[in-house]
């Protein structure tokens, strides 16, 4: 789990115009803990696309580095409740979150559902953007269903989404794109709505705490 920190803005008081807002804080969630996983190729993809823009600051979450078991329970053991120390508190001071997925067998990795399941206020009323990858449908089948998981915990998820179909072969051996072109302009997209939403849910949330 690392931070990267957006650019910091400029003050342009002293030429009267108004200053621009804090940068939302982004949780960038990555999905896939399998060995071998192509995760890293794509996510170090998309934060060169979040390093070009002021108006998030970004801390990754690898799940692969978080060692959560599948066994639920409302009294953790000292050794999961260290383990949720490294990642719950980066999920409640998110403003907005995007998570990086592949699709297993029409779904999502179990180590997501087992980190959404660990958590609940800590997503509500924010915003969640996608970026998947897979074979022929590019993920978009595990996108899908994590719509309705993540409506379930009152989050948010933007519409557009970035989707590699076939990603093995959109990479040179060095991880980038060969043809960037429309990705980069469906992570702009994705990034625009994401911001929209985690600025005006921040600003709802200022005003009236969610549910109440």
């Amino acid at each position: 789990m690392d931070i990267t920190n957006a650019s910091t803005t400029t003050d342009s008081s002293s030429s009267g115009a108004a200053a621009a807002p804090a940068p939302l804080t982004l949780a960038l969630v990555v999905a896939s803990d399998r060995e071998g996983r192509f995760a890293p190729v794509v996510t170090d993809w998309f934060r060169s696309r979040l390093a070009e823009r002021e108006d998030f600051t970004v801390t990754v979450v690898d799940l692969a580095e978080i060692d959560l078991p599948t066994s639920l329970s409302h009294d953790p053991s000292p050794a999961v409740r260290a383990e949720l120390a490294k990642v719950s508190p980066v999920l409640e001071a998110a403003d907005a979150y995007v998570v990086v997925t592949p699709e297993y067998n029409h779904s999502f990795p179990a180590s997501l559902k087992n980190l959404i399941d660990r958590h609940y206020t800590e997503w509500q009323a924010k915003p969640v953007g996608f970026v998947s990858y897979g074979g022929i449908s590019g993920g978009l089948r595990a996108v899908e269903q994590l719509r309705q998981v993540y409506a379930e915990m009152h989050a948010v998820t933007v519409r557009d989404t970035v989707s590699f179909h076939h990603a093995h072969g959109l990479f040179d051996a060095d991880g980038r794109h060969k043809d960037p072109a429309a990705a980069e302009g469906a992570a702009k997209a994705l990034l625009d709505q994401l911001g929209w939403w985690g600025r005006a849910l921040k600003d709802a949330k200022s005003v009236r705490p969610y549910g109440a």
